[in-house]
C-alpha cells in the first residue's frame, strides 16, 4: 500500500467517525425539538458555555432567565425547577455536542494538514467544511433568538434552514469518505459502462434531491407542532386533504406556517419518496455492479422503514423515541441515497 493511498485512508476513516458524530448532532437536536428544550438555555456563550451550572446559586439563575421569555409565561408558567433541569440538559447536551463535532473535525485536520497528509485536491472541500460548520454554530442561535422574546418557539423557517445545513455538512461528508475509503474499480472510467450508469445517475439525483426536500418539509412539521394533529393514517379527518388546508390566503403561508398543510405536503413527499426509491431499486435490479445492486437495495429498505418509522410516529402522537428514530431514518435513507449516487458516479 503506498503512502498516498494510506493517507487516503486515513483521511476517510477520520470522516467516516465525523460523519457518525453529525449523525448523532442531529438526532439530538431533533430530541431537544421534540421535547421543546431549545429555549431553556436563553443565551449563546461558545466557551464558557462548556460548563454546566454547578451549585445551587446557578442552577436558580439560569431559571430566573428562562422564566423571562415567552415560553415560560405562556406554555411552561409554574414550572419546577427539576422539570426546568430536564429540558436544560437536553439542549446543554445538543450544544456540548456540537462543539465536540468541531474538535472531533478540527483537531485531526490540523494534525494531518501539519503533516503533509491531505492531498491538495481535497484541501477546498475540507476548508469548506469547516466554514460550513461555523456558520451552522451562528445558524443555531439566530434559530433559538426567535423564540426569547415574542414567539413561544423557534421559527420554523429558521429550523428548517438549520436542519438543511446540518443535512448539507453531513451528506458531503459522507460522499467524500465514501469516496475516500471504497477500493477504486480498475474499469470504472470505460465510456460504455458510464453511458449505461447515466441513466440510473439521473433517478438517483432526483431521490435524493426528493429525500433531502421531504426531510426539510419535517422540519416545518415539527417548528408547527404539526404532528400533534390528524395522528391517523391515511386520512385526514374526513379526507385524504384537510379541511384547513388552503385557509390562510396566500400559497406561501398556507405551505410553511399552516400546520394541516404542512402535515398534508410531508405525507405527500414521503409516499412519492417511497415510490421513487421503489422504482430505482426495480429498474436496477439487474445492474451489473454488485456493490452497486447492494447499495440499491438498503435504499429501497431505508425509504420502507421511513415510512413505516413516519406513520408509527404519527399515530401515537410523536413520542420522543420514536420521533427521534424517524428522524434517524431520514438520515439513513439519505444516506443510502448518496452512497448508491456516488457509487453509480464512479470513474
Amino acid at each position: 500500500m503506498t503512502d498516498r493511498t494510506l493517507d487516503r485512508l486515513t483521511i476517510g476513516r477520520w470522516l467516516a467517525v465525523w460523519a457518525a458524530s453529525l449523525f448523532l448532532l442531529v438526532l439530538i437536536g431533533g430530541g431537544t425539538r421534540l421535547t421543546e428544550s431549545g429555549l431553556s438555555i436563553t443565551e449563546w456563550n461558545p466557551v464558557s458555555g462548556v460548563v454546566p451550572p454547578l451549585s445551587d446559586a446557578s442552577w436558580d439563575l439560569a431559571f430566573e432567565k428562562y422564566k423571562q421569555i415567552p415560553q415560560y409565561a405562556q406554555r411552561n408558567s409554574g414550572m419546577s425547577l427539576g422539570a426546568f433541569k430536564s429540558i436544560y440538559w437536553w439542549e446543554f447536551l445538543h450544544r456540548f455536542w456540537a462543539r465536540l463535532v468541531g474538535v472531533v473535525f478540527a483537531v485531526p485536520l490540523v494534525w494531518l494538514a501539519a503533516r503533509r497528509r491531505i492531498p491538495r485536491s481535497l484541501l477546498p472541500r475540507l476548508a469548506a467544511l469547516g466554514i460550513l460548520m461555523g456558520l451552522q454554530g451562528v445558524m443555531g442561535w439566530y434559530m433559538v433568538a426567535s423564540g426569547l422574546t415574542e414567539r413561544v418557539s423557534v421559527s420554523q423557517y429558521r429550523l428548517a434552514a438549520h436542519l438543511s445545513l446540518a443535512l448539507v455538512i453531513y451528506l458531503v461528508t459522507v460522499w467524500t469518505a465514501d469516496g475516500l475509503t471504497s477500493p477504486r474499480r480498475a474499469d470504472s472510467a470505460h465510456p460504455a459502462e458510464v453511458r449505461q450508469r447515466l441513466p440510473l445517475v439521473r433517478r438517483l439525483q432526483f431521490a435524493l434531491g426528493l429525500a433531502f426536500v421531504t426531510a426539510v418539509s419535517g422540519a416545518f412539521v415539527a417548528g408547527l407542532r404539526a404532528g400533534k394533529i390528524y395522528n391517523e393514517f391515511p386520512l385526514m379527518g374526513a379526507g385524504v386533504v384537510p379541511a384547513e388546508y388552503g385557509t390562510m390566503g396566500s400559497w406561501w403561508r398556507n405551505a410553511f406556517e399552516n400546520p394541516a398543510a404542512a402535515q398534508f405536503h410531508h405525507r405527500v413527499l414521503a409516499i412519492l419518496m417511497l415510490v421513487v426509491a421503489i422504482g430505482v431499486w426495480f429498474s436496477s435490479r439487474t445492474a451489473a455492479w454488485p456493490a452497486l445492486r447492494t447499495r440499491l437495495a438498503l435504499v429501497l429498505a431505508a425509504a420502507l422503514i421511513q415510512v413505516a418509522l413516519g406513520i408509527t410516529a404519527l399515530v401515537l402522537g410523536v413520542p420522543v423515541v420514536i420521533g427521534i428514530a424517524h428522524q434517524a431514518g431520514a438520515l439513513l435513507l439519505l444516506t443510502t441515497l448518496v452512497v448508491a449516487l456516488r457509487e453509480a458516479s464512479a470513474t
